[in-house]
């Protein structure tokens, strides 16, 4: 870490963290598309079912989208892939008439358990080696800096 001119020392460790979060982002991604290629699936696709699944009940695309923390827009065009190929469809929304429902499908609900079998041995294989601990360090510094992040936005949605 090379601190910089008047920069905190925390601000300079974050500086490089957001770095190491960027890269190990990306090989988490393209690593994530590789396991789950077989299944139709990308990374993307599989945290948009995820994040259907997760659901109480089918939700509007919005909902999806702030649920991830991505914008609409994408989570929609993700959406539109996954609905063609059928691990989606798209219901009446009984309280709103232009903003369907996202619903997993069979065949969605299929590919997405299927995911989830593969996850496992990866994260053993991701998981070798580091502590327990760390981990749930490295949880409790991204769930702070999520809320940060969240904050901002929603005070940037306000202004």
């Amino acid at each position: 870490m090379k601190k910089q001119i008047g920069t905190s020392a925390a601000a300079a460790a974050m500086s490089d963290t957001v770095l190491a979060l960027f890269h190990a982002s990306s090989g988490l991604m393209a690593a994530g598309d590789r396991l789950v290629a077989p299944l139709g699936l990308t990374s993307t696709r599989w945290q948009v079912l995820g994040t259907i699944v997760a659901a109480e009940r089918p939700q509007p695309v919005a909902w999806l989208a702030r649920d991830i923390g991505a914008n609409r827009q994408n989570v929609q065009r993700v959406v539109n892939d996954l609905t063609r190929e059928g691990f989606v469809d798209m219901v009446p929304n009984p309280h709103h008439r232009r903003a369907s429902l996202v619903m997993l499908t069979e065949k969605g609900k299929a590919a997405f358990d299927q995911a989830m079998v593969l996850k496992e041995p990866w994260m053993e294989w991701l998981t070798s080696g580091i502590k327990l601990e760390d981990i749930e360090a490295m949880q409790r510094v991204l769930a702070a800096l999520r809320g940060r992040l969240d904050s901002e936005r929603g005070s940037a949605d306000v202004a």
